[in-house]
């Protein structure tokens, strides 16, 4: 098997504050892997370190076939990155947007306009290309923002708590793009809060106080700790148990 991403006893200090604490985890290439966990439990930090923006104080780890520590740079241009906060320019439009990221990562001339078509295309904004992104909704921000973070056709997508406080519907529609991408093989790592959303990942990580306390599929988790309940029951108990241990 193939992984996107390997770990071994990955760890972050800031000071005396362990923020990620001895993290061994393997992501297989194409898969959808959630990572869950409580505020605080240290799950931004790791995906900062995934994506080579913050070096490892401990331990060790591959992306890609890239060491974290040596490879930086090669990781980010092949790792497509979105968080909850929405990171692009507001006072530029939508085509700009695109046109922007594009040139970033390297795309020109025809093939850049040929990939600015297609997202705008296949997220659904070919009406708002020349809506200011400041001036647009919620949803249509998320798709902005995931459309611009896929532009360079990145092997390994990492959404850190994208969906969050977008509507239902929006939500949806978001994830109908995430699986169109794993299904034509890039690797998704996703934090959420969303249980529904959770309950759709090929794979789950929950961690807590920067520790990694389980890792199966969604329903191998509810057998060994969902106590009869759903993945809400699942997150609560390892929740607690790991903040008593």
């Amino acid at each position: 098997m193939t992984y996107a991403i390997e770990t071994q006893g990955l760890t972050r200090r800031f000071g005396r504050f362990t923020a990620v604490d001895s993290v061994s985890l393997t992501v297989p290439e194409g898969t959808v892997m959630g990572l869950l966990g409580p505020n605080g439990a240290g799950k931004t930090t790791l995906i900062r370190m995934l994506l080579g923006a913050l070096a490892p104080t401990a331990g060790t780890g591959r992306v890609l076939g890239h060491d974290l520590r040596t490879g930086a740079e090669a990781i980010r241009q092949r790792v497509g990155y979105m968080s909850q906060r929405f990171s692009l320019y507001r006072d530029l439009t939508v085509a700009e947007n695109l046109a922007f990221f594009g040139r970033v990562y390297g795309l020109r001339g025809d093939e850049l306009a040929r990939r600015q078509e297609e997202l705008l295309a296949w997220a659904g904004l070919l009406d708002q290309r020349r809506t200011i992104a400041g001036d647009l909704g919620g949803g249509m921000r998320q798709r902005l923002a995931f459309a611009c973070a896929i532009l360079h056709r990145p092997s390994l997508l990492l959404l850190d708590e994208a969906t969050s406080g977008v509507d239902p519907m929006s939500r949806r529609r978001f994830w109908d793009l995430i699986y169109g991408l794993a299904d034509g093989g890039t690797t998704v790592l996703v934090t959420t809060h969303y249980m529904d959303e959770a309950a759709h990942c090929d794979r789950l990580a929950m961690m807590n106080a920067g520790r990694l306390v389980a890792v199966g599929t969604p329903r191998e988790l509810q057998a060994a700790h969902g106590d009869g309940g759903g993945l809400e029951q699942v997150f609560v108990k390892l929740a607690r148990v790991s903040a008593e241990a």
